[in-house]
């Protein structure tokens, strides 16, 4: 990370209340190929820990929020720092996002978008799944506070967002006749999950 910064990849945007740089990506250009190099670790770190992923998008697919947010809970407690998240509220959700994306594409079979056109708005991360009767929506929240009732908060206020824009809508369109609905608060190290499934009344 230093010789990102001493290169220009990065550039400072002020220090943390402890001391900490805050670090920015200057531009589109180097934007990409950060993420390039972050989903690059990513499928090598799925390779090294494959039964650990499937089991995760597995979860994902069967709307076990129970079992996705004890996954993602376990998976930020070794993966990150707190201070990957020591910027705007904003960048804040984008960084969640950004794991959670890079996590899913370990399915090969799966087509996973990020920000993707759909309803009346753009959805934080849609999933196609391949035999394409399911699909999958993800909103993610950052909780400032970080206690339970903010998280569930958190939730709530993604689940809501997710009906109101009709987040769904291109899943309906490619065909998708169940839809899981996913409000994901995080706060630092931890998470909270929580999932609606609607399925298409075919009667």
């Amino acid at each position: 990370m230093e010789r990102a910064f001493y290169h220009g990849y990065l550039t400072q945007r002020g220090k943390t209340e402890d001391g900490a740089y805050l670090l920015a990506i200057p531009n589109l250009e180097i934007r990409q190929i950060f993420v390039e190099q972050i989903l690059e670790w990513f499928q090598e770190e799925a390779r090294r820990e494959t039964p650990k992923l499937d089991a995760f998008c597995e979860s994902f697919l069967l709307g076990d929020a129970e079992a996705v947010e004890a996954q993602f809970n376990a998976y930020l407690k070794k993966a990150i720092s707190v201070r990957n998240t020591a910027v705007r509220k904003d960048r804040k959700e984008h960084f969640y996002h950004g794991v959670l994306l890079g996590l899913l594409s370990h399915r090969e079979d799966w087509d996973v978008f990020s920000n993707a056109e759909s309803g009346a708005g753009y959805s934080d991360i849609l999933v196609e799944t391949e035999e394409g009767s399911t699909g999958i929506v993800i909103e993610v929240k950052y909780s400032e506070a970080g206690d339970e009732d903010s998280l569930e908060a958190g939730c709530r206020k993604a689940l809501e967002q997710i009906e109101e824009m009709g987040y769904e809508e291109r899943l309906r369109q490619d065909g998708a006749e169940n839809i899981v609905k996913y409000g994901i608060a995080c706060n630092r190290k931890k998470c909270r999950v929580r999932t609606v499934i609607d399925k298409l009344d075919n009667s």
